[in-house]
């Protein structure tokens, strides 16, 4: 896919969304493709579209084994294989080893890049309005749920104070 963004028209360029990646960690190595449904879906309706997609193991003793979804079997990924004719292999071999520092020993990780494909038509407008990004980012799921729950205690704590006057 690489070669097929390097060979496409300006205009197929000029379609393409955001681009995004994480990095979402198994301790214990407990990565079973249960994820492959719920990117399949995603896919399938249209809100993305994967272009890399790579599993890293951490062992104990902080040996590192990277596997593309071909190196894997169908009991490892579920239905990710579907995605590997079509991955673009856009990371490095440093991306990946920066990624993998990440990882804690005994662990199992997928990195997954993927195209905001339901923000290409916005993006290309920005484009075509002389505009560019120049910050973008992102809040972890479970930083917003602590601030939720920080919030919900701070109003208790209110609450009972006013009935406490």
């Amino acid at each position: 896919m690489t070669q097929q963004l390097k060979e496409a028209t300006p205009e197929a360029l000029d379609e393409l969304g955001p681009v995004d990646w994480i990095v979402v960690e198994f301790p214990g190595s407990r990565f079973n493709g249960q994820i492959a449904q719920a990117l399949t879906e995603l896919v399938d309706r249209g809100t993305v579209r994967v272009l890399d997609l790579l599993l890293i193991r951490k062992g104990e003793d902080g040996a590192v084994d990277f596997a593309e979804v071909s190196d894997l079997d169908e009991s490892e990924i579920g239905g990710l294989r579907a995605y590997e004719g079509a991955l673009a292999m856009l990371l490095s071999e440093q991306d990946v080893t920066a990624v993998a520092e990440a990882v804690e020993p005994g662990s199992t990780a997928a990195l997954l890049v993927w195209e905001n494909t339901w923000a290409a038509p916005f993006a290309s407008s920005v484009r075509h309005s002389g505009g560019q990004l120049v910050a973008s980012g992102r809040i972890p799921v479970q930083a917003m749920l602590a601030a939720m729950e920080e919030d919900d205690r701070a109003d208790d704590q209110a609450d009972d104070h006013e009935q406490g006057d």
